[in-house]
């Protein structure tokens, strides 16, 4: 998972940098980057952004449901995805405030036969060391069983049996069965189902009276449509994922007032000892703590999480040192919350930051995009690996995320949240050979290897 709201680096040759504008106010700025942002098809959701306390911003934009012309606003209903780790590790660290377990007990002792058990705390399973295989990932999980009903038990089987990343507590690798395993031995603790512990523990207590779990069969008017791909010519809509199948690893659904309501909380003490939530916000490894990701910015730390499920995703960042906090929800598949949550922190900081610049995205027919897909060689150890999913070009580089690229001409491409080109060319015999990066003003090229 790549961190956000990093250090900037601000080179004076790459896009638009903005230093303020001094006739707005920090939200009517971060409302005008928002702005471009649905403008170029980076952004259809909701944001909120507080400090100290007070609501500077909270809007909606782009459409919720765009063949009924339905606008987001701030009662919109999102699903949240993995945004639900958060609540889970709360009532993990909730139960251990009880005293009805510790961070340090065994999986054995609620999954006796589970393999390893004897060696997998509780905490390995909140901070991703525990080894376990992540049942979400692959394809035949995202085609043909996120969308299916499922028990627990079952859900479980379905990866206690693979073989492990690593020997538990030796390295980290996110995974959304460990997860899955706290939610089972929520179960087992309170002789409740999950959802029914995280209603009355949490959602009932703070008043979160517009979260919930069962996405594919809510009946809200302001129900959100998720889409996989949505431009101005575009709205692929993307299947349900089961409430059953995510379960306590990314079943939520919810609304930026009701996450509002959970920031809120987490400075009132109504939830969890201060001690638990110093743990719950102090990293491990890979600077991940107990479902949240932990960085620094301008000098203050920041917790925060982003979540993705078919068609939505979403992100929080808390800035404890000033009770900043930045909700971004969004119901299109995306790589670039991250990167407005960025900006928007940068605002509200005083500092530059990157205001996006006007593209002409176009259309280009899947045949054509297809034969750019494949590795490219930029250095002895550095591939760029292009794909194409569900219809949109992706590009990952050797260590790093995927990210979208959009046509601005039929064989030149942009990242929305990024300065970089990517220009595919051909050889004589009209087959695609290599492609240009254009970066920092600079034009590096890679040959196609696969």
């Amino acid at each position: 998972m790549k961190s956000v709201i990093v250090k900037l680096i601000f080179l004076l040759n790459v896009g638009m940098i903005f230093s303020g504008l001094q006739a707005q106010t920090p939200a009517q700025e971060a409302d005008e980057l928002l702005k471009q942002y649905v403008k170029q098809n980076s952004f259809s959701g909701v944001a909120l952004i507080a400090q100290k306390g007070s609501v500077l911003l909270e809007k909606g934009y782009g459409y919720r449901d765009v063949g009924m012309k339905l606008l987001n606003d701030t009662n919109t209903v999102f699903e949240i995805g993995t945004l639900t780790r958060q609540f889970t590790a709360t009532l993990i660290l909730m139960l251990a405030d009880a005293h009805r377990l510790t961070l340090g007990d065994k999986l054995s002792a609620y999954l006796p036969g589970f393999p390893n058990g004897d060696s997998i705390t509780i905490e390995n399973l909140l901070t991703n060391t525990s080894g376990i295989h992540n049942y979400s990932s692959g394809e035949i999980y995202l085609q043909h069983l996120a969308t299916l009903p499922v028990t627990v038990n079952e859900l479980i089987n379905s990866f206690k049996d693979r073989p492990f990343d690593f020997s538990p507590g030796t390295s980290y690798q996110y995974s959304n069965s460990g997860y899955v395993l706290l939610g089972y031995i929520i179960e087992k603790v309170t002789g409740k189902t999950y959802f029914d512990v995280l209603r009355q523990s949490i959602f009932v207590p703070l008043g979160m009276r517009h979260s919930g779990f069962d996405f594919k069969n809510l009946k809200y008017v302001d129900k959100a449509t998720g889409y996989f791909k949505l431009t101005a010519k575009t709205a692929l809509k993307a299947p349900v994922a089961d409430s059953t199948e995510t379960y306590a690893a990314g079943a939520i659904f919810s609304t930026l007032g009701d996450l509002y309501k959970w920031d809120r909380a987490l400075y009132s003490g109504k939830l969890l000892q201060d001690s638990s939530l110093r743990r719950a916000f102090t990293p491990f490894l890979n600077n991940y703590g107990l479902g949240w990701i932990i960085d620094s910015s301008f000098g203050k730390k920041v917790v925060m999480h982003e979540g993705d499920i078919f068609g939505f995703e979403s992100f929080i960042a808390r800035v404890p040192a000033d009770q900043t906090c930045i909700i971004l929800l969004e119901n299109k598949q995306s790589s670039g919350l991250s990167r407005i949550a960025e900006n928007i922190n940068s605002i509200l900081n005083g500092q530059p930051y990157d205001f996006p610049l006007p593209h002409a995205e176009i259309d280009v027919d899947s045949s054509t995009l297809q034969t750019y897909v494949g590795q490219y060689r930029l250095g002895p150890n550095f591939i760029l690996d292009v794909t194409l999913e569900n219809g949109q070009l992706m590009i990952q580089a050797t260590g790093q995320a995927k990210t979208e690229l959009y046509a601005e001409k039929k064989n030149l491409f942009f990242m929305k949240f990024e300065s970089e080109e990517i220009e595919f060319l051909k050889n004589p015999d009209d087959t695609i050979d290599r492609l240009v990066l254009s970066q920092y003003g600079q034009k590096l090229t890679a040959l196609k290897i696969r």
